[in-house]
């Protein structure tokens, strides 16, 4: 079943026919546009303003693996166990979010080779339900740390999301202590792990795993922090810093150890696994 529908009604013209839907992009920071085939050429990132287009999980394993990895935990999927309902049941929406994004979840895993390296990447989706973190996003990140423990490779968690995910309640608080527990033995065996976090990282997941790695790295402009700022905003009663909660601003404050431009991030990835990552025995 085609997860979209191509309408055609309003075709008028040979010329326009040509022409694929969405040919000129606009930046939102800028207002200028700029063709779709030098954004993607350029990862999505506008080659005058350097503003970072939010990608999704497949691009970023093109980016980073030297070819396609090994999926793990695919077969694992989001059930109803709470029977929660707000303006639509949580069993619809996970139908729905399937079909929308092409994702199984919010969270794909893969093992593969970065620059010859071995690793373990971990990599959020926005577009399943906001990136939101629930059972099977902890189950999956869980399952990429014990591979990577088990294989004594550099872990990465490329963190893309809204926070905990509500409709599964404390069964997604859970993932929180769950995770941050597996990485504690990741840690304490000597492994690394690098903390990749990309536009927006908030919430729950900011409060966890996000920012515990050993080497936490940010794209630019990323939005980072627990609440919003509108909701800081209107919880404190007054103006925020200009430019509060960018991944610029928490470089500045001590937050991260650096910013890397997207195109970069293959290379830096295996640079930082060369230099920090345990050798792999004999």
């Amino acid at each position: 079943m085609p997860w979209f529908k191509r309408s055609t009604s309003n075709i008028t013209t040979k010329i326009r026919k040509d022409i694929p839907d969405g040919v000129w992009v606009k930046v939102p920071t800028t207002g200028e546009t700029v063709h779709r085939r030098e954004l993607v050429s350029n990862f999505w990132v506008d080659p005058t303003s350097g503003y970072h287009f939010r990608v999704g999980s497949s691009e970023y394993f093109d980016y980073i693996f030297d070819k396609a990895p090994k999926l793990l935990g695919e077969n694992i999927r989001s059930v109803d166990a709470l029977e929660f309902v707000d303006r639509k049941p949580y069993k619809d929406r996970l139908v729905e979010a399937e079909k929308k994004s092409g994702l199984t979840d919010a969270i794909k895993v893969g093992k593969g080779k970065v620059d010859g390296l071995d690793m373990v990447v971990a990599c959020m989706d926005f577009a399943f339900i906001g990136g939101s973190m629930g059972s099977v996003v902890g189950e999956r990140i869980s399952m990429a740390i014990d591979e990577a423990r088990s294989s004594k490779c550099p872990l990465v968690i490329i963190s893309q999301s809204g926070g905990a995910r509500m409709m599964e309640s404390v069964l997604s608080l859970m993932q929180l202590a769950k995770i941050t527990s597996k990485l504690a033995l990741l840690h304490e065996e000597g492994g690394l792990y690098i903390s990749y976090m990309t536009n927006p990282t908030t919430g729950g997941v900011t409060a966890s795993y996000a920012m515990l790695g050993d080497v936490n790295i940010a794209e630019p402009g990323a939005l980072i922090g627990f609440a919003g700022p509108r909701v800081i905003r209107q919880t404190i009663g007054r103006d925020l810093p200009e430019g509060f909660q960018t991944s610029e601003y928490l470089l500045e404050h001590g937050f991260l150890d650096f910013i890397v431009k997207r195109p970069s991030i293959k290379r830096k990835l295996a640079q930082v696994a060369r230099l920090l990552a345990p050798a792999p025995s004999k």
